[in-house]
């Protein structure tokens, strides 16, 4: 068998220690049984919580507005409703556009 030198002088091996001593080693892995779960929180900011009471109060209202229905009822056998053709052209036009760009 042939001993070869491997070129290390003392003040190379003493450096290698050195920068092998200053290595973080990890921890070994705790067993599961012994680990602490953390507990997981979600915290809110000011302006989701507005968003969610508002979600709420549209859940609550009606699908159907009776006071306005029971109000437009009393114009149309009164004869006092008017149809403005302008305003019903206006909006046919703007849906019309908009089923375009969408």
């Amino acid at each position: 068998m042939n001993i070869t030198e491997t070129g290390n002088s003392l003040t190379e091996l003493i450096a290698q220690y050195k920068t092998n001593e200053n290595k973080v080693t990890p921890e070994p892995e705790k067993p599961a049984a012994d680990s602490v779960v953390q507990e997981e929180r979600v915290s809110l900011s000011s302006a989701a919580k507005d968003i969610q009471r508002a979600e709420q109060a549209v859940k609550e209202l009606p699908d159907i507005r009776e006071e306005k229905v029971r109000e437009l009822q009393d114009q149309i056998e009164t004869g006092k409703y008017e149809v403005s053709g302008e305003k019903i052209a206006g909006k046919m036009i703007s849906e019309s556009v908009l089923d375009i760009v969408v």
